[in-house]
């Protein structure tokens, strides 16, 4: 009998502590501080000072991740967990130094603010660039993470109003593109010219593999298709907050 109750209690034990893929508690965050304007979502980062508990406790739980318990999840698992990671150590890093303009302001002589090492993930110090560039772009092959990684800034694809999961990632990474190639603000045609995002001239490599047309890419999650021959130009980026203040 007592050996009976030692295993339901370990199995109670893994039930408690397993690490929730749904992010619940981000999500909860992100529909209380996030507002929607336009094709822009603006963050309250006044309110996340204000109120640092729920943001702390979840960051907490992304910190506390064995890499050998990361190493178990699935592909989807593991890429939703780096995008949201991403998304939610940048909120902190713009919530700790509010009132800030720009995110390019919490850099320093030294070091610009995506290599700065402010977290713990995976048992190591790490940088926001480390996510992006050493995880996300190096281990997924899945360009659409440029529409799902949020800089803080009015020029990056609206911030989500909710996690990243595993069960629905394909279908939120579409919705996410097609968002942001159909905001004219950040992807236009004027007199015949295809005028993109700043993101295409960095990044486009990570979208030109088999074709290498880029327009063509685009056109797959375009509702005004560029033409194929258009010459193509780069918008100016936006780097200020997407931040709002409630009254």
């Amino acid at each position: 009998m007592s050996s009976i109750l030692s295993i339901l209690l370990l199995l109670l034990s893994f039930r408690t502590f397993a690490f929730d893929h749904d992010h619940t508690a981000l999500s909860k965050i992100l529909s209380e501080a996030l507002k929607i304007e336009g094709a822009q979502t603006l963050v309250n980062y006044k309110q996340l000072k204000k109120s640092p508990r729920q943001l702390d406790a979840y960051l907490e739980t992304l910190s506390n991740l064995k890499k050998s318990e990361y190493d178990r999840f699935s592909k989807d698992q593991k890429l939703a967990l780096m995008i949201n990671a991403y998304n939610a150590f940048t909120l902190k890093l713009m919530r700790d130094a509010w009132p800030v303009k720009s995110i390019r302001d919490l850099g320093s002589l030294f070091t610009n603010p995506w290599k700065k090492e402010f977290f713990k993930l995976l048992g190591q110090e790490r940088h926001l660039d480390w996510i992006e560039h050493e995880v996300i772009r190096k281990e997924f092959n899945e360009p659409r993470i440029h529409f799902a990684v949020n800089c803080a800034s009015i020029g990056c694809p609206a911030l989500r109003q909710e996690a990243f999961i595993a069960s629905k990632l394909d279908s939120q990474l579409e919705e996410q593109a097609k968002m942001f190639l159909n905001d004219k603000s950040k992807n236009t045609i004027k007199n015949g010219k295809a005028y993109l995002s700043k993101i295409f001239e960095w990044y486009g490599d990570d979208f030109i593999k088999e074709e290498k047309n880029i327009l063509i890419v685009l056109n797959q999650w375009r509702d005004d298709k560029f033409k194929e021959d258009s010459k193509i130009d780069y918008l100016d980026y936006d780097w200020a907050a997407n931040s709002f203040e409630s009254n």
